[in-house]
């Protein structure tokens, strides 16, 4: 097999047919001597507007391999590599009870799957609902503001990525071959096949919720086991090693392992897991407001006149002002601005878009690191920030989303009316003077970078664009200590994901629950029920 690296190709003339003719003219050779050609990597190279281009990664199965590697000149034309994934061998130890997972987001799922296609039995505890019945409570609270505190946007089968844009890219690198298989799972449980090739893969919330299904079937297919709608409220623990678990204040499971995998917003589980003696801190985070513009502006912005022949814009902005890190984060192009409470008395927003990515806005947080110096000293002094953050928001909205144009937040006053941008949200909104939720210095951070990526997407500071708080779920506060082997200082406990600190969305998260069924099969061989 044969990589070809920087295939270029004119997005007009994009196509299989096409892509073979490129294939055979960089390889010098016959086009019928190709036999199959795999695309690895696609991406869009706009920086040369009006010429736009895909950039492509192949492997080619071609006649006479050998021949033409030797007389290749060419850098980017080489012997591929295959890799794939493989689990750890096993250690020796068996596990005399089943191991516990708490939650199933995608740290909680991934985790489960490894361990149940190797022969250990998960059971995986979950405080939300599952996928068919979370979604109709989500829809219930955008509708008729009834939140079920343990089942929303936040809590649930799946994980707070179920209800966001389905982004599957990542900066952490894939040298073991985890992102991969993790792709290859979500195509196997009926995510789109490109998501394998994309630079930038997404799934949509409206795909992502029937692969969760699917992933769900196939592990309790392997023996695994899902309870909902119970909420862990002790952890059993004998001389410094966890022996069981509270499940919703009565009923006890025992175990040797407990993999928490509980989330960035599980805060009572947080209190509970410091009262238990888990040793953990707090860590900066990020807050901020989302900013919803027109799609066209954005696509145009993008791509110029080339936007009608490709998907959705999306965009990256970084800015830096007076010690503070300010940028742009879960982009979703043709997505929602979404109520994402998950307390009552309080007010959180997030981003959601479905796999076609079609409504007339595009919207992103555009948020501002924080730390002690805006919160105090405390493990819990960041979650006690977010929640007066988010109580603020909820009294200013009044149980609504708030919302307000750019050049009335600038001028610190609140908004009478809109202007050519509307609001596309799930959730009731209302008018509010956002400035009154944060410092100034946040305030003046957040106006300086708008102004400043006005440079770099223009119409990104326009009057009219609209503000919506408050985006304060961006990552956990606080990070549960773990050793070499993903063990807390309680034995058989193994902190995992993004509510751990180790993760940031929805692919790090998947991954981080692979290493630590990697980590609990490098101890226990399986469970053994005769034991």
């Amino acid at each position: 097999m044969i990589k070809i690296r920087q295939i270029k190709v004119n997005i007009v003339e994009d196509s299989e047919k096409f892509l073979y003719q490129k294939c055979a003219i960089l390889l010098k050779v016959n086009i019928n001597r190709i036999k199959n050609i795999k695309i690895v990597k696609k991406s869009i190279d706009a920086r040369y507007k009006p010429q736009i281009f895909f950039i492509y990664e192949v492997f080619v199965d071609v006649d006479g391999e050998e021949s033409i590697l030797k007389r290749n000149k060419n850098s980017n034309i080489f012997k591929a590599r295959v890799e794939s994934y493989s689990f750890p061998i096993l250690g020796k130890k068996i596990l005399s009870k089943r191991p516990i997972i708490v939650g199933s987001g995608p740290a909680g799922l991934f985790c489960a799957y490894f361990l149940a296609e190797n022969g250990y039995y998960p059971i995986i505890i979950e405080r939300g609902e599952k996928i068919e019945e979370r979604v109709k409570s989500v829809e219930e609270f955008w509708n008729k503001t009834i939140l079920n505190v343990n089942s929303n946007v936040q809590f649930g089968e799946g994980g707070a990525g179920t209800f966001s844009d389905g982004k599957l890219n990542t900066l952490v690198k894939d040298k073991f071959g985890r992102q991969k298989k993790i792709l290859e799972l979500f195509v196997e449980c009926g995510a789109p096949s490109e998501i394998l090739y994309m630079n930038k893969p997404h799934i949509g919330t409206d795909i992502l919720r029937h692969v969760v299904i699917r992933l769900r079937n196939k592990i309790i297919d392997m023996g695994g086991e899902f309870w909902y709608q119970s909420c862990l409220t002790d952890i059993l623990i004998k001389d410094n090693v966890v022996y069981g678990v509270e499940i919703n204040h009565h009923q006890k499971i025992l175990c040797e392992v407990l993999v928490l995998a509980i989330g960035h917003s599980a805060r009572d589980t947080f209190s509970l897991l410091y009262d238990k003696g888990l040793v953990m801190y707090s860590k900066p985070f990020a807050v901020g407001l989302r900013i919803q513009h027109s799609r066209e502006m954005i696509d145009k912005s993008q791509y110029g006149d080339s936007y009608n022949f490709l998907s959705a814009a999306s965009y990256k902005l970084t800015h830096h002002f007076k010690g503070r890190g300010i940028y742009s984060f879960c982009m979703c192009p043709g997505g929602y601005v979404v109520n994402s409470s998950s307390e009552n008395g309080g007010l959180v927003v997030n981003g959601m878009s479905n796999y076609k990515r079609d409504t007339e806005n595009s919207n992103s947080a555009i948020i501002v690191t924080v730390d002690e110096r805006d919160y105090g000293e405390g493990v819990f002094a960041g979650i006690h920030f977010q929640r007066d953050l988010e109580e603020k928001a909820y009294i200013l909205g009044g149980g609504r989303i708030p919302v307000q144009k750019y050049v009335d937040f600038k001028n610190n006053k609140t908004s009478e009316s809109l202007g050519d941008v509307f609001p596309v949200m799930k959730g009731e909104y209302s008018f509010g003077n956002l400035r009154e939720l944060f410092s100034e210095s946040i305030n003046c951070a957040l106006i300086d970078a708008i102004e400043s990526f006005d440079a770099k997407i223009h119409g990104f500071a326009k009057d009219d664009s609209i503000l919506a708080g408050i985006e304060s779920r961006t990552s956990s506060p606080i990070r549960i200590e773990r050793d070499s082997l993903g063990v807390s200082n309680i034995l058989g406990i193994y902190p995992s994901g993004e509510g751990a600190g180790y993760a940031g969305g929805i692919m790090s998260s998947a991954v981080d629950g692979i290493v630590q069924a990697e980590n609990i099969a490098k101890i226990y061989s399986g469970f053994s029920s005769n034991m």
